[in-house]
């Protein structure tokens, strides 16, 4: 749990370790500020724990919402702390009036609830899908690929190498070859574990929401199985990603949170996945966007990855792919924990 890691934990009691990290995130989206605002010392995680002014007030917004949503929503969760920050350390109460007059901006809600009129059918946008990317039988004749490229983080200088392997059905683990050691994220279709240089727990098993999180992505690394890996299919109403109009097709993975999928209308391609994990004062959503399709072994897979998450950012650029070669079984498996202890700015 948070308080069995981190110190002069005050609020944010009763939750596991890693939900924790996930809130420090929401905090940072919601204001528009990185860590270094609310803590002074980032020497070490006991100079993460120093309390101050900025923490003392965090402590403060987050009872008062706790307090309005329990008063006027029955407990239900309608204010966070993004619904008044909007990005920023105070919150607007002055009218935007070229806000006002401006062309609405239309944003996709986090759940489709129900199909969209005048829309494909999910059938018929992931069959375009599937052929988009080589055919159903030949994305069936491939049960394991390894990959190699480099992985950068938002305020990373450096890149670094990365290795993903992956084997059908729903095994897949990362590693990425940092100065500060290994960082490796893997998943035997049942067990994931992370391994992460600069966390206080150096080696931590996934679940509930975020083992769902891993799931999702072995399930997504054969897309030829993706109406049997997914449920409820619905569609929402058409939209658009890097000016491209796609295609909005939400399924469920049997977790909390369904999974949104947004594919190119023209090429049919999947351009964009995003999912949410909970958090005690919010929902974080993970983006990653998929770019760069390239031909292996007769099936199309995307060369660039972008994936955005509350706090941080990172670009994977492949420069190899090697599908159907043999990836030993104890890849997946639990790894080894990292030696470091200090925290790592990612």
């Amino acid at each position: 749990m948070a308080e069995d890691v981190y110190k002069n934990l005050q609020v944010l009691r009763g939750i596991p370790e890693n939900q924790f990290l996930s809130t420090m995130g929401f905090f940072s989206a919601s204001i528009g500020e990185s860590c270094e605002f609310c803590h002074d010392d980032e020497s070490s995680w006991a100079g993460y724990a120093k309390d101050n002014e900025h923490k003392q007030t965090a402590r403060k917004m987050v009872l008062m919402m706790n307090a309005i949503n329990k008063s006027y929503f029955g407990g239900a969760r309608k204010l966070t702390c993004y619904s008044c920050h909007r990005g920023t350390d105070f919150p607007k109460v002055t009218p935007n009036l070229a806000e006002q007059y401006s062309a609405p901006v239309v944003e996709q809600p986090d759940v489709i609830t129900e199909q969209a009129e005048g829309e494909p059918s999910a059938d018929q946008i992931l069959d375009k899908y599937i052929q988009a990317l080589g055919g159903a039988q030949r994305l069936a004749a491939i049960n394991s690929f390894i990959a190699k490229g480099t992985y950068q983080g938002y305020a990373e200088l450096e890149k670094s190498p990365i290795e993903i392997m992956a084997k059908a059905p729903g095994q897949r683990t990362t590693v990425i070859h940092t100065s500060n050691g290994d960082w490796t994220t893997s998943y035997d279709g049942r067990v994931g574990w992370v391994a992460e240089p600069g966390r206080p727990v150096p080696l931590l098993e996934l679940t509930g929401q975020f083992l769902e999180s891993v799931k999702v992505d072995a399930d997504l690394a054969f897309p030829g199985r993706i109406k049997q890996n997914f449920t409820q299919w619905r569609v929402g109403y058409a939209s658009t990603v890097n000016d491209r109009d796609v295609e909005v097709v939400q399924g469920t993975s049997s977790g909390d949170f369904p999974v949104k999928l947004y594919f190119d209308k023209e090429s049919g391609l999947l351009l964009r996945q995003v999912r949410y994990t909970n958090s005690p004062v919010g929902l974080n959503p993970t983006q990653t966007d998929y770019e760069d399709y390239r031909d292996v072994s007769g099936v199309k897979m995307p060369f660039r990855l972008t994936t955005t998450w509350t706090d941080g950012r990172a670009t994977t650029e492949l420069s190899q792919i090697q599908a159907n070669v043999p990836v030993d079984a104890a890849k997946f498996g639990k790894p080894a924990a990292s030696a470091a202890s200090q925290p790592v700015s990612r």
